[in-house]
């Protein structure tokens, strides 16, 4: 349960430190002294959304404590031990808001996130809101309450992995055979493509050799003319050749060698430099002997490297890539082929899991039907004692065995009511009025909350809308509530209020800077408040005896 909430310069709280006891307790005050806030200031140490504005003006930011006993509280308690948080009996959740509306939190003083937070909140604190009437109306909600009622979260799992597994299959299965629609066409095409590029001889397919070979056959008619200017300067021109001037060279460097012994070693470079001249001329001449135009060839070369190109335009590819291309269009083809063999499978792994599914949702639907009967007569006798003597809630459940599986299971929840005898049950948005659904919604959660294992529930303002022998009902009903948890409510209603264990007044100060600050009132306090409740602004000495007849009934 919660033992202390501390409150440090969050909106209008400068400073609280609240100690909470068993039982129920509740909060009252004036409208606007600040009761919102201490909720607020519960749902943001839960894990609700920061927000700069939640600061205190002139403060650097906002800090939430909470200090929990674990005693009542076994799931918690693993879920702390199996994310290494554990610290005994005890946690301590600690929420920090920074001016700029980033935020941190805090388990047994170990960094968080917010889902974990909300994770670990979801085990010690539940919160009832003053508008959980309206969301009544929603089916989503309606379907939630009946699961949470009858214990389904373990099947609901077990329903949403198959669907989801299904959902995938099913998707894959449908695609396949969307594309099959279109096989015949798509088949054509790509053996059209195929062959085409098989033209290519793709297996002995090298296209910077046939480049190279065009461009060499395109130009061979220089490449001679020019070979054969090179081959004269060479060596090949008696009178003037690179050969010649060597020899003459190497004749006059002999000759100079007898009366210079050194330049033997340079006539000795040119005699290897006259043999280099004379190798690569032979082979100058040996190379032009052996070319010769090709016309034919060439002709064949342009029209081959032509093919080349326009296919690789035509799939927005370069000539290199062709024979990858040619590896994806078989690999599609060979997808085609083989489709309907996949299209079968997927057909029956998705009737397996169908089948499956529909054996799992029809369990599910059944758990429902069970327990929507004994929650609606429950709810029934409940509405009755608050001031609904004719009604009569009903949980309708509706299979569908045909429909398209859901996450949730395949059944339509409804909630009907009949609020006059010899009416049929209607939808709760076409019958019931508000002050009969905050009724309905009340009893809906004081009955969903008795087999529940969160040891703190907090209401807020769930008792609106009614008033008289009917909020005494419902303080009754939160009281009982609370002989096996620990119940916080806040409330308008004197009827509630009087039956709390602990009564808690929270009080607006406006002397300098606005503030809130809350107290424990003592029985003399407890009366007055209660009074004030009772007779607004001016107390008589009827008010305070009647304050004191309806707390002396809870001792």
């Amino acid at each position: 349960m919660l033992l202390n909430l501390s409150i440090i310069d969050l909106a209008v709280v400068k400073s609280l430190n609240l100690d909470l006891e068993k039982g129920m307790s509740v909060l009252t005050g004036e409208t606007g002294a600040g009761k919102s806030i201490l909720l607020t200031a519960l749902g943001l140490a839960l894990g609700d959304r920061a927000d700069s504005g939640y600061v205190r003006p002139n403060a650097k930011r906002a800090e939430i404590n909470l200090d929990f006993d674990l005693t009542d509280a076994p799931l918690a308690k693993q879920w702390l031990v199996d994310n290494d948080l554990n610290d005994d009996e005890q946690c301590f959740i600690r929420r920090i808001v920074n001016q700029d509306g980033g935020s941190k939190a805090y388990i047994n003083g170990r960094p968080v996130t917010l889902q974990s937070l909300k994770k670990l909140s979801s085990l010690l604190v539940e919160i009832h809101g003053q508008h959980a009437h309206l969301t009544l109306l929603d089916p989503e909600q309606q379907r939630y309450l009946l699961d949470n009622f009858a214990n389904n979260q373990s099947l609901l799992n077990e329903v949403l992995q198959v669907f989801q597994s299904w959902k995938q299959t099913n998707f894959e299965l449908n695609n396949l055979i969307k594309a099959s629609t279109d096989q015949v066409e798509r088949e054509e095409l790509l053996r059209y493509q195929l062959d085409e590029l098989q033209q290519l001889d793709l297996e002995n397919y090298n296209y910077p050799a046939l480049s190279e070979e065009h461009n060499k056959l395109a130009n061979l008619e220089q490449i001679l003319k020019e070979g054969q200017t090179q081959l004269d300067i060479l060596y090949e021109n008696e009178h003037q050749s690179v050969n010649q001037m060597l020899s003459h060279s190497l004749t006059a460097l002999t000759e100079l060698a007898q009366f210079s012994p050194e330049l033997g070693e340079i006539s000795e470079i040119l005699i290897e430099a006259q043999i280099q001249v004379e190798e690569a001329s032979q082979q100058l001449r040996r190379y032009l002997e052996t070319q010769e135009a090709d016309p034919q060839r060439l002709t064949w070369l342009e029209n081959q490297i032509g093919i080349i190109q326009d296919i690789s335009r035509k799939h927005q590819t370069s000539p290199d890539l062709l024979p990858e291309l040619a590896l994806n269009l078989e690999q599609q083809l060979n997808d085609i082929t083989h489709s309907s063999e996949r299209i079968e499978e997927l057909s029956q792994h998705t009737q397996q899991l169908l089948n499956e599914y529909k054996e799992l949702s029809s369990l599910l639907s059944e758990n429902r039907c069970k327990n929507g009967k004994k929650l609606q007569t429950h709810i029934s006798a409940m509405i009755k004692e608050l001031g609904m003597p004719q009604g009569d809630f009903q949980v309708q459940v509706t299979y569908n065995n045909d429909e398209t599986p859901k996450a949730n299971g395949n059944d339509k929840i409804e909630f009907l009511v009949s609020a006059n005898p010899g009416l049929p049950a209607k939808p709760l948005a076409k019958v019931a009025s508000g002050g009969e659904l905050s009724r309905i919604s009340l009893a809906i959660q004081v009955t969903t909350s008795t087999d529940k294992t969160t040891p703190t529930m907090i209401f807020d303002e769930v008792d609106s809308g009614i008033g008289g022998g009917i909020a005494e009902i419902v303080g009754q009903k939160l009281r009982n509530l609370s002989n096996n948890r620990q119940i916080l409510c806040v409330t308008h209603l004197p009827q509630v209020a009087s039956q709390a264990h602990q009564h808690l007044y929270v009080k607006k100060d406006q002397t300098e800077t606005t503030s809130s600050t809350v107290s424990l009132l003592g029985n003399k306090e407890r009366i007055e408040e209660v009074a004030r409740m009772l007779g607004g602004v001016n107390i008589t000495a009827n008010t305070l005896v009647h304050a004191e007849e309806m707390l002396n009934l809870k001792h």
